[in-house]
């Protein structure tokens, strides 16, 4: 699955099948959400993970996202945790399970597995796995509930993350799982579909919108995207889930408890 996402210093490495995209050059948050159709449009692209680029200086990151190298001041320092992948931005932290890479970043986070030859494209980098997480401004998405974003989000993330020259055209999905959720303390709400594509493996997507844990930014909502393949080298499927329930706020930021049904 290819999921890309522009936000100051993130696109992410692309979760399930993900292609690893390439920095733009963009320097913000309120850039990456006037042009966020752009690494989907470029699959075979490849953008560093997050932290790996420009710090971010957008105003829809908490306190202005913190200022960071040349144009912007001493570079934000990123709280790390043991075990966990830290979107600073979002305020939250995201699981890693053993096995697993992760990356925070000032903006955005990400945790993957099984890179390996793309099947559309053998010279670029896809992963079995991942779960990446961005301010929802970054995707264009205008929604203020978190169950409108996800619902909105899903198919984008779908076609990014399973399509294109990667994967293939998406021939068909089947709805999994559309529920409410709490996730680090916020009442969300997740959409997962099995998408079915033209090369290579299938896959499981989903998208996970709620309001940002972060002092500050609660009107702020976050979209974590996962993206699975549908084989045997592939993570299973409740890992997903596990994934999903482990994301918690991140070390100084607001809110508490980890996902759950409600």
């Amino acid at each position: 699955m290819a999921l890309a996402v522009t936000a100051a210093v993130v696109v992410l490495a692309v979760v399930g099948g993900f292609l690893l995209l390439q920095e733009d050059g963009d320097s913000s948050a309120e850039r990456a959400s006037s042009t966020p159709s752009t690494a989907p449009g470029k699959p075979g692209q490849e953008r560093p993970a997050p932290g790996q680029s420009q710090p971010p200086g957008g105003p829809d990151a908490p306190d202005g996202g913190g200022g960071g190298g040349e144009d912007g001041g001493p570079q934000q320092e990123i709280p790390t945790e043991d075990g966990f992948a830290t979107d600073l931005a979002s305020g939250i932290s995201i699981p890693v399970p053993d096995g697993w890479s992760g990356q925070s970043g000032p903006v955005g986070a990400g945790v993957s597995t099984g890179e390996h030859p793309c099947p559309g494209n053998p010279d670029e980098s896809c992963v079995r796995g991942g779960v990446n997480s961005v301010p929802a401004i970054a995707l264009e998405i205008k929604a203020t509930t978190a169950k409108a974003a996800a619902e909105a989000d899903i198919k984008k993330n779908a076609e990014e993350s399973y399509g294109g020259e990667s994967y293939g055209e998406i021939s068909s999905h089947e709805e999994l799982k559309s529920e409410a959720v709490t996730v680090a303390g916020k009442k969300g709400y997740l959409v997962r579909w099995k998408v079915v594509t033209g090369k290579g493996d299938d896959g499981y997507v989903q998208s996970l919108a709620f309001p940002s844990p972060a002092p500050g930014a609660q009107n702020m909502l976050i979209i974590v995207r996962s993206g699975f393949d549908i084989n045997d080298k592939a993570p299973k499927l409740p890992v997903m889930d596990e994934i999903t329930g482990g994301i918690k706020v991140a070390a100084g930021g607001g809110g508490a408890g980890a996902g759950e049904k409600v």
